[in-house]
């Protein structure tokens, strides 16, 4: 990610916590923050050329999108309020969210395995 794309995820993560800001973008902010700062990507970086989506499509369509939803003065301010913050933070609800999609991707295949199995005796 570009230190501008940092800045705005960090920014993200200050609306998503700030009582000024409207519900629907609390709630989009809160979301894109969470994922672009987990630990665990959506798409893992093994697969080839789809690692890429969520760095380039992903994460910076979220953040246009919660940008949008945040009122401009609100947005300077937590664009500022971000510039100076030194540590990038961590996502454990990111982190949480990517964990149960896999596990759920991975149950889904397992029933879907067995259902096959089963149908082919």
């Amino acid at each position: 990610m570009g230190p501008r794309i940092k800045r705005d995820v960090v920014a993200l993560w200050i609306a998503a916590r700030d009582g000024r800001t409207p519900i629907l973008a609390k709630v989009t902010a809160g979301a894109v923050a969470a994922y672009a700062l987990s630990p665990i990507d959506l798409i893992p970086d093994f697969i080839p050329v789809l690692d890429y989506l969520d760095d380039l499509l992903i994460v910076p369509a979220g953040i246009l999108l919660a940008v949008r939803l945040i009122p401009l003065p609100l947005m300077v301010e937590f664009r500022e309020a971000a510039d100076i913050r030194l540590e990038r933070p961590v996502s454990r609800v990111g982190l949480a969210f990517v964990a149960i999609v896999w596990l759920a991707a991975a149950a889904m295949t397992v029933n879907w395995l067995i259902g096959w199995a089963a149908n082919s005796r």
